[in-house]
């Protein structure tokens, strides 16, 4: 009986964790909602929109970092279209350049996380996290007319 319940709870968890990873696309514009969140916030501080917050700005970076964990595992080959994808089909031409990029954008933020010290740390550092982000942007996200 405990080997049919064990069994029965692995068959559960495993059908909880296929379930989660069913809608790729939605879960990659979820986790770049939440960088795109983020990235909102840091904007205002680096502008002096908004006072700076150095727990606030460490977050920034660690939501890009932790996003890059999330969505590199994101791009099987059947969600090249379909769920209202931003994703350019070049991701999936040049995979490994895509996965460099996302791979420099982790350790960019993870570096400025650690650096950021103050509001001047802070703004040197988001400017270059933002860069990168955005030039993959540029590469590999469809543009909306």
């Amino acid at each position: 009986m405990t080997t049919r319940m064990m069994l029965a709870a692995a068959v559960l968890v495993t059908g909880v964790t296929v379930a989660a990873a069913q809608d790729p696309i939605a879960e990659r514009k979820a986790t770049m909602k939440a960088n795109g969140d983020q990235a909102r916030i840091g904007a205002l501080m680096a502008r002096g929109e908004a006072p700076f917050d150095l727990a606030k700005a460490q977050a920034v970076f660690q939501t890009y970092a932790d996003s890059v964990a999330k969505v590199k595992g994101l791009f099987p080959d059947n969600t090249k279209t379909g769920g209202d994808t931003a994703a350019d089909p070049r991701i999936w031409e040049t995979m490994s350049d895509f996965q460099a990029k996302l791979a420099k954008f982790g350790q960019d933020a993870t570096e400025a996380k650690a650096k950021v010290k103050d509001e001047a740390s802070f703004k040197a550092n988001f400017s270059e996290v933002q860069k990168n982000c955005g030039g993959c942007h540029e590469t590999y996200r469809l543009k909306k007319s």
